[in-house]
């Protein structure tokens, strides 16, 4: 996959975790990093002035772009997957895009993963779904003032996400399209695709055309390229091929020492 080299950014919310947040983007560009992704690096939607300005600092002193953000999606350690279909969150999921937008223009980053969100107990599963679309509505329109693109992922191992399989996440970004939002894409996350039992060569072949964003981890184990069964320098060469033209993130769990778990490629 040293081919793809230049276009590998790292996820830093996956990826020096040994680290302090930070001190992550200091820590890519000395593992050979030009750029790098997070997950909402936050434990709030909005953050004070300061706690943006000194994120935004350790990206520029660390001289890596941020090329992928996503929007607050809960708490992610006890198990939330996004708020977008929550019913009682439309104002944390509004304010948060008013920041994400500032950030992206800040920054230069113009992708940004909106969690859908599990199931809530309680929670008509259709009314979840009109809410996710008007919230996904908001908050594309948020982006789309600096150019943004807001991406839908499939997501494994989360019990009651109802975005499994691309084409899960493609009826998402059409039913938006009918509502007149374009700027919505698919983020195909090829570990995640293969773990829920999607068709991963069809998935790419099918929807080429929405890809907006791509990330990659190795299955089983979600650790480095290498260490399982995947396919993955011939997943992107198809990808590539079909007129894909921006990043691929690294989201993996590295097997020991982070620093230490590039040796799958050569630059």
């Amino acid at each position: 996959m040293d081919r793809h080299a230049d276009r590998f950014a790292v996820n830093c919310s996956i990826l020096f975790t040994e680290l302090p947040v930070l001190e992550r983007p200091a820590a890519a560009k000395a593992a050979g990093f030009d750029a790098v992704e997070f997950w909402w690096p936050f434990a709030e939607p909005v953050p004070t002035r300061a706690q943006q300005d000194e994120f935004v600092a350790a990206l520029d002193d660390a001289g890596v772009s941020l090329i992928g953000l996503n929007f607050f999606a809960g708490d992610m350690p006890s198990g939330d997957r996004g708020v977008v279909s929550w019913p009682g969150r439309e104002e944390e999921v509004r304010d948060n895009a008013a920041v994400v937008a500032a950030l992206g223009e800040r920054t230069g980053c113009r992708a940004f993963n909106a969690l859908y969100g599990k199931r809530v107990d309680g929670a008509d599963a259709d009314t979840q779904d009109k809410l996710a679309l008007d919230n996904l509505t908001h908050v594309a329109a948020a982006v789309a003032e600096i150019g943004g693109t807001v991406l839908i992922e499939p997501v494994s191992g989360a019990a009651g996400y109802p975005l499994l399989t691309a084409d899960d996440a493609v009826g998402v970004i059409t039913a938006l399209a009918e509502r007149g939002t374009s700027n919505v894409g698919l983020l195909a996350d090829l570990y995640h695709l293969h773990v829920n039992g999607d068709d991963v060569a069809r998935a790419i072949g099918t929807h080429a055309g929405r890809i907006a964003h791509v990330q990659i981890a190795d299955a089983p184990g979600r650790n480095e390229p290498g260490t399982g069964e995947l396919d993955l320098g011939g997943y992107l060469d198809t990808i590539y091929g079909g007129g894909y033209t921006g990043w691929v993130g690294l989201e993996y769990k590295p097997s020991g020492a982070s620093a230490d778990s590039f040796g799958w490629f050569t630059r």
